[in-house]
């Protein structure tokens, strides 16, 4: 199904995309648009990852790893019955994280500083399981073809707008509208797809690392943290917003009207009502998962802000 989906997320994205290509150039543009758009699904289906990456500055984390963060990964990936994903650190304060990849073959785990920073090890652990879920469901090729798309369909509306043929065909409000309709229409397909991925990956990551709870005070903070520290990179492109586990750009509220994530306190509530459901907590697959990993534990209370303070 997490095929399907791209397929049919590109179907859309295709189309909007020609559709500004007639008001560039007419049935030329259609043309026009096609072949870019033909040529940038398959690029964004092998590239997308590593340009996201790019995009955040995010930097890979070597084999031999101090902080136990990748061997944390590993663990968790055994759990989900995964590959090993790639591991990524991106250097800004506000706790966040996000996978990326068009398969699971194919995949990465960034996180910030900011949220080795501020988070437990178990709360780590939630996070990193959380986007493993999302790499096990294939969801990452979805968000990482949305996110190029989006991006594309932004720059192509305003190209319209100002270099195009669109006012003479549409009228000055009838481009304007396009303008702004277009960039929305792709916002539509984000939230489309990203609410109930959400509940998904947080039910499934509470499984692999085996504690709802771990999650549920993970989003807690990160929700905390979002809401308070701005992340610049994500504000200079907002349309890869949909791909962090919190919406980065909380901060400025730019995306209250139209959210990409469902209310961190129901996705909360879902992960207390599953740990009630389960005992408070289910035992891990593997105790590896915390026991050989150096990362220090951290009690509630601790005067330290996180595992690497």
């Amino acid at each position: 199904m997490g095929y399907v989906k791209t397929a049919m997320l590109m179907a859309a994205m295709t189309a909007l995309f020609m559709g500004l290509g007639y008001l560039l150039g007419g049935t030329a543009g259609v043309a026009i648009a096609f072949v870019v758009a033909a040529g940038m699904n398959v690029f964004t289906w092998w590239s997308s990852d590593r340009m996201v990456l790019k995009m955040h500055n995010a930097r890979p984390v070597g084999a031999r790893d101090p902080s136990g963060l990748s061997q944390m990964v590993r663990d968790l990936a055994d759990n989900a019955g995964l590959p090993m994903p790639a591991v990524y650190i991106i250097d800004t304060p506000q706790p966040n994280a996000f996978a990326t990849g068009r398969n699971p073959a194919n995949a990465a785990v960034a996180v910030t500083t900011g949220l080795m920073q501020s988070l437990s090890r178990e709360e780590l652990a939630g996070v990193v399981a959380h986007e493993l879920a999302h790499i096990r469901n294939h969801d990452t090729a979805i968000m990482t073809v949305t996110a190029t798309f989006a991006g594309a369909i932004s720059m192509l509306a305003n190209f319209a707008f100002f270099f195009g043929g669109s006012r003479e065909r549409l009228g000055m409000i009838g481009t304007l509208a396009m303008m702004f309709l277009a960039p929305m229409a792709a916002a539509v397909v984000q939230m489309a797809i990203s609410r109930t991925r959400e509940y998904a990956a947080d039910k499934a990551g509470a499984e692999i690392c085996g504690h709802p709870l771990w999650l549920a005070s993970a989003l807690e903070r990160i929700q905390a943290g979002a809401s308070r520290i701005d992340n610049d990179t994500a504000e200079r492109n907002p349309a890869t917003a949909h791909m962090f586990i919190i919406n980065p750009l909380h901060a400025h509220k730019r995306d209250a009207l139209f959210s990409t994530h469902p209310a961190t306190e129901n996705r909360v509530a879902a992960l207390r009502a599953l740990a009630a459901g389960s005992g408070g907590s289910r035992a891990a697959p593997r105790d590896s998962v915390m026991a050989q990993s150096p990362i220090p534990r951290v009690r509630r209370g601790d005067s330290r802000s996180g595992p690497w303070s």
